[in-house]
């Protein structure tokens, strides 16, 4: 299920919290809504409002940072792009087919992470199932350094790309972690008794109704904010392609 359709959800069952409880305000008998049954839901209230805080921040922070360690992963495999293609002309013009190895994976990891048709996924298990990085260690194994400098450069350049698909893997993992469905019932169930509470304590008015809406939307947005940054490679908050156009650029210098 999408990241818009889990808000549209969340906001659906918020505000539904929201509009119930002035309902069941007005159904309730006087005894019902005086200073000390009023007290117990203010408390209660007040607990669910401190738990469902709690835990949006920390799911907040924790999607900021899988976001963010998407990003430095990328920063750092472009660095390396970068690296072992200065160590490769180094090396010399034997290597001058491995460089155009390495500038076509670019080119194709680019397109299948951030298509130029907008209306394409980001296709990842095609990235999973590429073998392109392999193709270049082994040419890469193949070269015959007849010096001291090239046998260097050579095993310079195979330490680069060991870490380049190592990186490659350890992103490809980070794509797996996925907010657990019961943990997002139980934060949903929260937020909507929450609004509830708050809906049987208010004045049943239009103002009111239409402030618990705009609040309902708010939660459902940071509920489509995490989901959107768990998931830094899909969806429409991604991470930027900038560090492997920048890499791109600077191939073949």
């Amino acid at each position: 299920m999408s990241s818009i359709a889990i808000a549209a959800i969340a906001f659906a069952c918020i505000s539904g919290g929201a509009l119930l409880g002035p309902y069941v305000r007005s159904h309730l008998p006087d005894h019902h809504l005086n200073g000390s049954a009023l007290e117990i839901v203010k408390m209660g209230a007040g607990l669910i409002a401190t738990l469902a805080a709690l835990v949006l921040g920390l799911l907040v922070s924790s999607a900021k940072g899988t976001l963010d360690a998407m990003n430095a992963g990328l920063t750092q495999e472009g660095a390396k792009i970068i690296m072992l293609d200065r160590v490769l002309a180094s090396y010399g013009p034997e290597t001058k087919e491995v460089r155009e190895e390495v500038r076509k994976d670019v080119v194709n990891a680019i397109d299948m992470i951030w298509p130029k048709d907008r209306k394409r996924q980001a296709n990842l298990k095609a990235i999973e199932a590429t073998s392109s990085i392999e193709r270049i260690q082994d040419r890469l194994r193949g070269l015959s350094p007849h010096s001291d400098a090239q046998r260097q450069l050579q095993s310079q350049a195979l330490q680069l790309a060991a870490d380049m698909a190592q990186t490659r893997w350890i992103l490809i993992e980070q794509t797996q972690q996925a907010l657990p469905p019961v943990f997002l019932v139980v934060l949903l169930f929260w937020l909507t008794v929450l609004f509830a509470c708050v809906g049987l304590l208010a004045p049943g008015n239009a103002t009111i109704i239409a402030v618990l809406l705009v609040c309902a939307l708010s939660v459902s947005g940071a509920v489509f904010l995490i989901l959107e940054m768990s998931t830094p490679l899909t969806g429409i908050i991604k991470v930027s392609s900038a560090p492997l156009l920048k890499a791109l650029a600077n191939l073949g210098r």
